[in-house]
């Protein structure tokens, strides 16, 4: 994508092969010529739209700039231009919006603006690189709804680039897969997923969670190895080291696209063979390790919470002598986690999940309530926490990258928890170290490493690694996966739940992405603005009867296959400021089965069901039962899957 917008840099360069654009060469044009043709003809939306804003400029202003510098318009003209392209892109109320800057607007609204910005001139071609990878699932969803009407409306080519296969299912016509630098297989996005033909497609489909499937039904099929370095690739086909259909002639011989029919491509010399029923990654490095079908033990919680809340203070109302608001981020919460079993905390950003692990874990101090760790009261901050209840409490981070220090080896990272909560001698912390590693499916020598020498998996596998350093009994985990691609975040769900069951360890398991979700929890807590407004087991949780949030949460899932359909239904507005929560229902704002102003005046009831799901809303259970499941399978996707349509 860089290469075709002309941004490879000082240190890129077209080596070979033309870029043809409406049939002129690119690579050809000067610099002037690839300037007029940037973001008028060609545009590109960025993965994070906080680094492609000016932040000193109102959004408004940066929209009229790209439409000065490529159309003759006046300054009227321009202005009426700016207030259409927001409204083009679903903006409310543009008016006030092009005064606002970058600070004032939500991550989705951004990503929006930079849509709108591309957008400015009528493109021919318009480049999405990772638009929805920072954004939370409902967000995401209004997002690829607005590419799949662009597609329609605005009549450009669109390429976008992702490696979420659930999103890459929802907006594509046709895929493209790369790996090492080469397009590996090519087709239309219903064939890719149902008939691949080359090892590499097989593998990332393997890696990712099935509709329906739950870390007991089976383990995840995670890719072997690692990509190669640009600089040092393989002699033959550049997948080679790590496909199970290698032979010899991969080694030696480096193969071509073949056609597989009019529309279909793919770069393997066995590309018959491939077939996601026989598929070899079944027996790769780890999946056998994984246990299955572990049952939770009986007995009382090992943390439970009740009536917590969080509260910082806010702005002052007024300039001198104002009250001070009270910014409500957790308001009342009871929640309960037993041995052994992973509870996953659900919702948008901004909803409270991982501010109620923070309490938890002791790195912020609750407002009021009680929580109980173990059968005993939990001393709210860590540092006054005994290291008996320190080393058995621990939290993986999101990202690894910042809190791994880059001044200290791998294995000095990993002694350190060892030294300040076990009694163990220096030789017996070395030894330790290196069980940790490798129970983590690190080499020993990763010991001697610094961070910046590892991959975004293996830094987050040294993560969780640390956490497990003192064998601790609860683990908080903060979105641990979010940032990996889906061969290496299949092999960390895999770690994950092959050390619950050698160890038997409780996770408390944030996130927003549903699919794996729905893999890897026991139960699921969806917290909105503060509040739990859902709890049960996942079997429950993602299928009727919902929470209308819950309802518009699995509604926004990108389900990784095109023949899959689920039911559109997308919350309007953002959440409220939790300085100015509403009364009454906490979603009945933005609630799509909102039934009038009881929802509006009195906290809503809860419906209490047998097997221990609770949901708190003003709608009837019996009316909650009666709605249709949000995701079921077509009989296309049935039949590829061979599994009941009702899966």
């Amino acid at each position: 994508a860089y290469a075709v917008m002309d941004y490879l840099g000082r240190s890129g360069r077209i080596a070979d092969g033309t870029i043809l654009f409406q049939g002129e060469n690119l690579g050809g044009l000067a610099p002037r010529e690839l300037r007029r043709l940037r973001g008028s003809r060609i545009s590109m939306v960025y993965q994070d739209p906080q680094t492609s804003l000016t932040p000193s400029i109102p959004v408004g202003a940066q929209i009229e700039e790209v439409l000065a510098t490529h159309l003759q318009l006046s300054g009227q003209a321009r202005r009426q231009r700016v207030l259409d392209l927001l409204g083009m892109v679903n903006l409310p109320h543009p008016e006030g919006l092009v005064q606002r800057y970058p600070h004032q607007l939500s991550g989705g609204q951004k990503q929006r603006i930079l849509i709108a910005m591309s957008l400015a001139c009528d493109p021919d071609l318009l480049i999405l690189d990772e638009p929805t990878t920072g954004l939370d699932v409902t967000t995401e969803a209004l997002i690829l709804d607005l590419v799949n009407e662009l597609k329609d409306r605005v009549n450009a080519a669109i390429i976008y680039i992702s490696h979420n296969l659930g999103v890459i299912a929802r907006v594509c016509d046709r895929v493209a897969v790369m790996y090492a630098g080469e397009l590996v297989e090519t087709a239309d996005v219903r064939t890719l997923f149902n008939a691949p033909r080359h090892p590499y497609t097989l593998g990332l489909l393997g890696s990712v969670p099935r509709l329906g499937s739950s870390k007991n039904d089976a383990p995840l099929r995670p890719i072997p190895g690692r990509i190669p370095s640009p600089a040092n690739l393989p002699r033959g086909c550049v997948f080679a080291p790590r496909c199970p259909y290698a032979t010899e002639r991969c080694t030696e011989s480096h193969p071509d696209l073949f056609q597989v029919d009019q529309a279909h491509a793919s770069r393997c010399f066995y590309w018959q063979d491939i077939d996601k029923r026989t598929s070899r990654f079944a027996d790769t490095e780890g999946v056998a390790e994984v246990a299955s079908g572990a049952s939770l033990p009986d007995g009382g919680p090992i943390i439970e919470l009740e009536h917590v809340t969080k509260h910082y203070p806010g702005r002052r109302t007024a300039m001198f002598g104002g009250s001070r608001q009270v910014v409500k981020a957790i308001d009342g919460v009871d929640l309960a986690a037993t041995p052994g079993e992973t509870l996953a905390l659900v919702g948008e950003s901004g909803c409270g999940k991982t501010t109620l692990s923070r309490v938890i874990v002791g790195l912020a101090e609750p407002t009021s309530g009680r929580i109980e760790f173990e059968g005993r009261p939990l001393v709210s901050r860590v540092e006054r926490r005994p290291r008996r209840i320190r080393r058995r409490l621990q939290m993986v981070f999101q990202n690894p990258e910042s809190s791994l220090n880059p001044r200290r080896t791998i294995g000095s990272a990993l002694e350190r928890p060892l030294q300040m909560m076990t009694d163990l001698s220096k030789p017996e912390r070395r030894a330790r170290v290196s069980e940790l590693l490798s129970m983590v499916n690190l080499d020993a020598r990763y010991a001697e490493r610094y961070p910046r020498q590892l991959s975004g998996g293996e830094k987050q596998r040294v993560g969780i690694a640390r956490a497990f350093a003192a064998d601790p009994s609860l683990v908080i985990c903060d979105e641990p996966v979010s940032a990996l691609d889906v061969s290496v975040q299949a092999a960390i769900l895999n770690l994950f739940h092959r050390l619950q069951v050698e160890k038997g360890t409780t996770y408390i398991f944030v996130a927003h992405d549903l699919s794996v979700v729905r893999y890897l929890a026991d139960r699921i807590a969806v917290i909105y603005l503060g509040h739990i407004v859902e709890v049960g087991t996942a079997e429950d949780v993602f299928a009727p009867p919902y929470h209308p949030y819950t309802e518009a949460l699995l509604s926004a899932i990108p389900v990784p296959d095109p023949d899959i359909k689920q039911a559109a239904i997308r919350l309007e507005g953002v959440m409220p400021n939790p300085a100015n929560p509403p009364t009454g229902c906490p979603f009945h704002t933005r609630c799509p089965r909102k039934i009038g102003r009881i929802c509006e005046e009195q906290v809503p009831p809860v419906h209490a069901m047998g097997d221990g799901q609770r949901i708190w809303c003003h709608i009837p259970l019996e009316e909650l039962k009666q709605l249709p499941p949000i995701i079921h399978a077509t009989e296309q996707a049935t039949m590829a899957s061979g599994e009941p349509a009702d899966s």
